[in-house]
């Protein structure tokens, strides 16, 4: 089995992209001057060199690299080496201007950025496996070496490529997925429009058409271009194990869904060694940290529940929002531990030195601009120490009360064209609910529907509109052995081929939900609804109801106005065990909370009244003990009741009864027994 945790590393991970070809050679030694003094342990390096590396074709220089990472081992500093097949150089581009990818209107994108790759394209996969091999070659036993860091950013910011080439991949991949024209032709359901193929030839990328195209064949081309991006990685990946084994192969997701939508992490999770992970604040009005512990939630879930690494973040400010803030003293730390707490081995960040020069000169780093007399280089400082202190945390892992449900396949469906309603969103749903969970206090794993989910009280099911057959099997029996589910509207309809379900909504979900949708009733934009239920309360929602008719369920809350008003609009089944509750409209975060206690008593869930908002609480376990991490994102002091005593590791305190924790602040305990 390959090594899942970086070589030589007997600290968590702290550090950043050092990108020492964008300074003279002199600088380097004050660098790792500051590295030491900041308790750098590992930096990733070389993943955008490929033009220093190879000048020109079949030239190579690799006297700066064997250099730097010479200097980087004498100073204890470990290093994630890349594969810097994210940018081939001008000169190859030059030579085979087929490899930049084409839109689906036709159009060639230029050198000149960062990512334009056709991943179909035979002369660049043969140049990329030939610069690995011999990076591989080079470095594969260097004493510095502890991770191989493979492209970067699969997904970002072209996926899909609509080119020739891209057509006869696609042709061969349907081939292998389905056998022959007819299996494709019923999967995509040609037979609306005259769609009909009679040879596999006639089928090629669905570019730019007059009006929408096929749905069967638009999921499918995501699937492919997202097979053929991991063909790459794979390929990248079996050399280095091949030529240097031992050393364990990453390449960085961003499983954050308000990050990347074209990757299906699931699969990718399978793939590398170690799951690593780039986050980013996106600054837009909302509670922030909120999105910071769904992401690390769906990293870790990726991962399997094994520990994973933040392998990029910020220290402040980004560059390519349109606006972008500074973070506020102590928000860098809070950030990085509170990814920790939720499985990361340590807090790396984008980038060690400040730019100059290029697209991202304004992205914070660790030693910005100004130098060490600045604010982000002593909170760097100070957060390295606190890293450092949390060596013993190294291994665990993190425990959850709860599942949610995600499938990026089912996103991917539920995003093409003509859909009731263009205001019922996937990923605003499963915001929606991942914050109602978080606002519970209840740590979440996320969860493939068709998982064993046999290990949580609760799961939730956000956003399913692509429901196959065995996910929704694998749900029924979930509730009949005792799970409480709580389900979203416009779930189970249709099968992975975009196909609706035989007989009334919601297709694969309609037996555990015991009932039917007649009709969808979306609203228009600003209209909303009113729902009366349990001892007079009422709640209020908008965008979507339904006409739903119970076949076994009970009404719990009914709709008081509207096209629907009288019927049900959420409703409990009790199933075998368990219970399935469902939600037919969208609920704001009142309504998901109020849906949530109830389910929440049905599957033995306390609540945590005594946890004030915003005031997280996880917990890390293993064999080297528990670790309760409490991160204050408030600006006022928090009490947290703690269960026994423990030693509290930033500051070696005592903590018994109730863990004060500073506005802002982290603490994490380790406890005793």
């Amino acid at each position: 089995m390959p090594e899942t945790t970086p070589k030589g590393l007997t600290r968590l991970a702290f550090g950043g992209d050092y990108n020492p070809e964008q300074w003279p050679e002199s600088v380097w030694a004050e660098d790792v001057r500051l590295m030491r003094e900041a308790g750098v342990t590992m930096v990733s390096v070389g993943i955008f060199s490929w033009a220093l590396l190879e000048p020109a074709p079949g030239e190579h220089d690799f006297g700066w690299l064997d250099r730097l990472l010479d200097l980087l081992h004498e100073h204890g500093v470990r290093v994630d080496l890349g594969t810097p097949t994210v940018v081939p150089p001008a000169w190859f581009y030059r030579d085979h201007p087929d490899a930049l990818p084409v839109g689906a209107d036709g159009v060639r994108y230029a050198f000149g950025s960062r990512g334009a790759i056709c991943h179909s394209n035979a002369d660049y996969r043969a140049a990329a496996a030939d610069i690995t091999t011999r990076l591989a070659e080079r470095y594969g036993s260097h004493p510095a070496l502890a991770l191989w860091h493979v492209h970067n950013e699969y997904g970002v910011p072209v996926s899909a490529c609509y080119c020739d080439s891209c057509a006869a991949h696609f042709r061969r991949w349907l081939t292998a997925r389905y056998g022959t024209v007819d299996a494709v032709n019923a999967a995509w359901g040609t037979a609306f429009w005259g769609q009909r193929y009679a040879d596999l030839e006639q089928i090629t990328p669905p570019r730019t058409a007059p009006t929408v195209g096929n749905p069967g064949q638009n999921l499918d081309y995501k699937r492919f271009a997202d097979a053929t991006m991991r063909e790459n990685f794979t390929a990248e990946r079996d050399i280095l194990h091949r030529l240097a084994p031992g050393i364990p192969v990453t390449t960085n997701f961003m499983t954050a869904l308000s990050q990347c939508d074209s990757v299906d992490y699931w699969a990718w999770g399978r793939e590398v060694d170690l799951v690593t992970n780039d986050h980013y604040l996106i600054t837009d009005g909302r509670r922030t940290h909120v999105n910071l512990a769904m992401a690390a939630d769906l990293t870790r879930s990726v991962a399997g529940g094994a520990p994973w690494l933040l392998l990029e973040h910020s220290t402040s400010g980004v560059n390519w929002q349109p606006r972008n803030p500074a973070k506020a003293p102590g928000q860098m730390a809070r950030n990085s531990l509170a990814h920790v707490a939720r499985g990361s081995e340590g807090a790396m960040f984008f980038q060690w030195r400040q730019s100059r020069r290029g697209a991202e000169k304004f992205h914070s780093a660790m030693l910005p601009h100004g130098g060490t007399d600045t604010r982000v280089w002593r909170e760097v400082v100070e957060l390295g120490s606190s890293v450092e202190a949390l060596t013993a945390v190294k291994g665990t892992r993190t425990e959850a009360d709860a599942a949610v449900l995600w499938d990026w396949h089912s996103w991917w469906a539920q995003t093409l064209q003509w859909r009731p309603s263009e205001d019922h969103d996937a990923r605003e749903r499963a915001d929606a609910f991942y914050a109602a969970l978080y606002d519970r206090h209840l740590t979440v794993d996320f969860a493939h529907p068709e998982a064993d989910l046999s290990r949580y009280p609760l799961v939730v099911v956000p956003a399913l509109y692509l429901t196959t057959e065995a996910a929704g099997a694998n749900l029924r029996s979930y509730v009949e052995g005792g799970g409480t589910l709580v389900v979203s509207c416009f779930s189970g309809i249709v099968d992975e081929h975009d196909a609706v379900h035989e007989g009334p909504y919601p297709g694969a979900l309609r037996d555990v939900l015991g009932l039917t949708v007649e009709e969808f009733s979306p609203l228009l934009a600003g209209d909303t609804v009113r729902l009366d239920g349990p001892d007079g309360a009422t709640l209020d929602a908008d965008v979507w109801t339904e006409f739903v008719v119970p076949r076994g369920a009970e009404t719990v809350w009914r709709y008081a106005d509207g096209l629907t008003a009288g019927l049900p609009a959420v409703t409990r089944h009790a199933l075998g065990e368990g219970t399935a509750w469902y939600v037919s409209t969208r609920l704001g975060a009142e309504g998901l909370d109020a849906v949530l206690a109830l389910a929440g008593q049905d599957a033995r869930i306390a609540p945590r009244a005594d946890l004030p908002r915003d005031v997280e609480v996880v917990r890390r376990s293993g064999e080297s003990g528990t670790f309760l991490f409490a991160v204050n994102h408030t600006a006022a002091d928090a009490k947290v009741p703690l269960e026994g005593t423990g030693t509290e590791l930033l500051t070696g305190e005592r903590a018994a009864g109730r863990l004060a924790v500073p506005a802002g602040a982290v603490r994490v305990v380790r406890l005793d027994g």
